[in-house]
């Protein structure tokens, strides 16, 4: 199930944490294929600060996408709450 525009739920956070671990793969292929090392100690910041980034890239996304998947749009089948007068 999707969000609401401007929600989050626990679905983008797993799906962002899988965005997240694909990047760290990526990243570490990259840096054994440029260096030759499977990674050493100055290439885990770099892994680490590029899954984080996607993470958080996907959140935000997900933040101002609504429902439908559209993205910085509102809501179509919200019905705005009406506030009964109090008496």
């Amino acid at each position: 199930m999707k969000a609401n525009f401007l929600n989050l739920n626990w679905y983008d956070f797993g799906k962002g944490a899988v965005v997240a671990v694909l990047t760290a793969v990526l990243a570490t292929l990259t840096t054994l294929l440029q260096t030759g090392k499977l990674f050493d100690k100055a290439s885990l910041p770099v892994i680490g600060t590029a899954a984080l980034t996607a993470f958080i890239a996907y959140l935000g996304k997900n933040l101002f996408t609504n429902s439908q998947g559209q993205l910085l749009t509102t809501e179509k089948n919200a019905t705005p709450e009406i506030v009964k007068p109090l008496k």
